[in-house]
């Protein structure tokens, strides 16, 4: 690259620390201020990494000038910490999800246009192996036209996740449950491989967590402008968690899937990955026998690497090249704003009782969180 990128971190949860880590292995790009809502961590975490701990986002992209911001707080806090960097002048990388609601990604995605920064979204699923031989096998025609797509994520939360940070399990402070915080990698999988939305008929609920007052389960169907037509099944419900499955299924009658997730699903600074993403389903002409090479070399890679960190890392690093090329991030603020999209069509979907046309806006004449509280 053509410079030292300077990044600086919003937000100093369980999250910030694999960010951190990412950075350390990267050339070209170095840490040098964190910021959090609690002043008491922005200085635990400056001294682990020898950065400076900064009283406002602004503050620190200014005085330590910074290029990125990487943002790590909770979901409904994401706007304010995006908006404050971007009129500071630093292009934004935002943990996922985009933010919890539609107006959130809405004014994020405007004053990032206006100051004329950079908006990613941290979608580093997309850098596995086996989710890039997917999308290259469709881009490529081997499926024919992808006619039937399916998400599949079955999990595990008990109490003592939700009670690891207060704005866990609550709508005003995480914004919603399985679908705003565990599925939004799969979706955005999903979505990348099927295309744009035309219409979703969805249903979530509360199945076996009473502790909480977010969802724990949703399921809907999906019709694509393209369309083809998907299924998604999400449920933090299954003990000790199982997998998640994105599978597209082509005109030719050719598969393609992968599983980027397996056995107990991952929590960030509390547990490691506990299976290497795979590609579980092949079916193209002629390449049916490369799988079990293919997972081989998966469980090889993830093996040689921290799989936590390493991804990350990948994307931080295109977001600098981004930079560096004059470019948009691979991951760019309005790709973000569509699983958010997707997921809202569910919450509505399920007040409304009835399909949900796209695309949507947000809504400004209802206090319902868009369809959460309904």
């Amino acid at each position: 690259m053509k410079r030292t990128y300077r990044v600086g971190i919003a937000g100093c949860g369980k999250v910030a620390h694999l960010h951190a880590r990412a950075i350390a292995d990267l050339e070209s790009i170095e840490l040098v201020g964190v910021w959090s809502r609690t002043w008491a961590n922005a200085v635990e975490f400056a001294d682990s990494y020898e950065v400076k701990a900064c009283e406002r986002i602004a503050e620190m992209v200014r005085n330590e000038s910074i290029d990125i911001v990487i943002v790590c707080t909770p979901h409904p806090f994401h706007a304010d910490s995006v908006e404050e960097a971007a009129r500071a002048g630093a292009h934004v990388l935002v943990e996922k999800p985009l933010a919890s609601t539609l107006a959130d990604c809405d004014r994020m995605i405007e004053v990032c246009r206006a100051k004329g920064v950079k908006l990613g979204v941290v979608s580093q699923r997309r850098w596995y192996e086996a989710s890039i031989r997917v999308k290259a096998a469709i881009d490529a025609g081997k499926i024919g036209k992808p006619i039937l797509g399916t998400v599949v994520m079955l999990g595990w939360r008990d109490q003592s996740y939700y009670d690891m940070d207060e704005w866990r399990g609550t709508w005003a402070m995480e914004g919603g449950g399985v679908m705003v915080n565990q599925a939004p990698h799969p979706l955005d999988l999903f979505l990348w491989y099927m295309g744009d939305v035309e219409e979703v008929y969805g249903i979530r609920r509360n199945l076996n967590h009473p502790g909480i007052e977010v969802e724990d389960t949703a399921v809907a169907v999906v019709k694509f402008k393209s369309g083809a037509i998907g299924n998604i099944v999400l449920s933090n419900s299954q003990k000790p968690g199982l997998y998640a499955k994105v599978h597209v299924h082509g005109e030719n009658g050719a598969s393609v899937g992968t599983q980027p997730e397996g056995g107990s699903m991952f929590i960030a600074g509390s547990t490691s990955v506990m299976e290497p993403a795979i590609n579980d389903l092949w079916t193209v002409p002629g390449e049916e026998d490369f799988r079990e090479q293919w997972i081989r070399e998966d469980t090889a890679s993830f093996g040689a690497v921290d799989p936590t960190v390493h991804y990350i890392g990948l994307q931080i690093q295109d977001m600098a090249e981004s930079i560096d090329e004059e470019r948009e991030p691979a991951v760019t603020g309005y790709e973000g704003r569509k699983v958010v999209e997707l997921f809202t069509a569910i919450y509505r979907s399920t007040r409304d009782n009835g399909p949900i046309r796209f695309p949507l806006s947000a809504e400004e004449d209802r206090e319902d969180m868009d369809g959460r509280l309904g």
